[in-house]
């Protein structure tokens, strides 16, 4: 059977903020209407974070999650992927409320602490919506985005061996491949191990294919034919590493929490026109796309039913 290539959908996000597109889905019917919409272009994997629905803050209340989750298993198949990044001001506790109540199939995990630099973003832009929207940018020259051994270890043991969720292990520089590799050596980790390179973050790896290929090489070394790997590329990076992802065996994520635009000048009019794109891309190389419960059997996640909301 030829391979199939699994695409994931990141709905919100906590990096962009309400000013930045008004495409960009804040209310809890918003992301479900954009996740849903996401699923049935094609993607089997929705990564979800969720927001104040007045202002578009951040959020890590179980009970803005449970406004949309429901709807969204209703209404897809797909498999529903809670971050545990959360946002900026969140603690880690904070972070892993809505995996731990919700127990989805997946949820993300970062692989270590680093900086997180979205002040760049600030240039050029005075008319924001919000108050709030400026200093949550300015701030993140000075945040840490804590993610230690003891951080990881809890989550792997609150959401994973509790809860039965296997996990996007989010690697934003080689040095997270080392302590993911740490983790599978003490056995806390077991395969199938699905690993998401992030490209392009101020503060990890930057987005060159170069880089991508070495992360791949150094992947390969490290769990040969034990994991499984898909690739993020921040912003206009989106498109090009998801392609060369795609070519060399790999997965693909798209969606708006990771970028704005569906071409350069053009703000993407929401999630599912971008899973349609990367999805024409696939086509043109002949790559099939994996359905949700295809992605299931790849990653061996327990299955809908098995999910807490």
């Amino acid at each position: 059977m030829s391979r199939k290539v699994i695409i994931t959908c990141a709905i919100t996000g906590s990096v962009h903020t309400p000013s930045m597109s008004p495409h960009l889905p804040i209310t809890p019917v918003q992301i479900a209407d954009q996740a849903i919409a996401a699923a049935n272009a094609g993607a089997a994997i929705l990564h979800l974070h969720a927001r104040d629905p007045e202002t578009g803050f951040p959020s890590p209340e179980p009970a803005v999650f449970d406004q949309f989750l429901p709807r969204i298993k209703s209404a897809t198949d797909a498999v529903i992927n809670i971050s545990t990044g959360g946002g900026m001001t969140m603690t880690v506790k904070d972070r892993i409320r809505a995996a731990k109540q919700a127990a989805p199939e997946m949820a993300s995990l970062n692989m270590g602490t680093m900086n997180f630099g979205l002040f760049p973003a600030l240039a050029g832009r005075s008319d924001w919506k919000h108050d709030w929207e400026p200093k949550f940018l300015e701030d993140s020259r000075d945040f840490v985005f804590k993610n230690t051994f003891s951080d990881i270890e809890t989550i792997l043991a609150d959401l994973g061996d509790a809860n039965g969720t296997r996990f996007e292990f989010e690697c934003y520089d080689v040095g997270h491949l080392y302590t993911l590799a740490h983790f599978v050596d003490r056995g806390l980790i077991k395969g199938p191990i699905f690993i998401q390179f992030v490209l392009g973050v101020l503060g990890g790896i930057g987005a060159d294919p170069d880089n991508l290929a070495h992360l791949k090489r150094t992947a390969d070394k490290l769990f040969g034919d034990q994991y499984q790997f898909s690739v993020l590329g921040a912003g206009r990076h989106q498109m090009p590493l998801a392609t060369m992802s795609a070519t060399m065996g790999g997965h693909v994520r798209v969606g708006l929490e990771d970028n704005l635009y569906l071409r350069k000048g053009e703000l993407a009019p929401d999630n599912a026109s971008q899973v349609r794109k990367i999805r024409d891309v696939l086509d043109g190389l002949s790559l099939e796309i994996a359905t949700p419960d295809e992605a299931r059997a790849m990653l061996g996640l327990k299955g809908a039913n098995l999910v807490a909301f």
